[in-house]
């Protein structure tokens, strides 16, 4: 079954949001390499965990394209979670608005997108 064109976007926005944290990864990898880590258990532990999130945005990605609930509601979570992110770093003082812009927006724009392409799921749920 064709998956609808709002549950397309927001699956761009989830694979988008993946590939912009896999920059934040070989970051940390070039880092580490450098020997630029205070600690590097905690580095890598960072990366790892940093990594498995590239990996489930990727996959909510690709199911929310195939319209599976549970994609969908992997998303939610994790958009929950980076707009969670972007509010709390508007505490931090000077304010960063380029970091506090550039996790929100997209945050909220995959947000809204995902609860859309639950509610015009035509077959009322997700593939399973």
């Amino acid at each position: 079954m064709r998956s609808s064109a709002l549950a397309l976007t927001a699956a761009a926005v989830l694979a988008l949001e993946g590939a912009a944290l896999m920059v934040f990864v070989v970051i940390d990898l070039v880092g580490l390499l450098a020997g630029e880590a205070a600690s590097l258990p905690t580095a890598i532990a960072l990366t790892v965990l940093t990594l498995i999130g590239v990996v489930a945005l990727f996959a909510f990605a690709a199911g929310t394209a195939r319209g599976h609930t549970w994609a969908r509601s992997g998303g939610v979570v994790l958009q929950v979670l980076a707009l969670a992110l972007a509010l709390a770093s508007l505490t931090v003082q000077p304010v960063v608005w380029a970091f506090a812009l550039g996790v929100g927006v997209p945050a909220l724009a995959g947000l809204v997108l995902l609860i859309a392409s639950a509610r015009r799921d035509p077959r009322g749920r997700g593939a399973e």
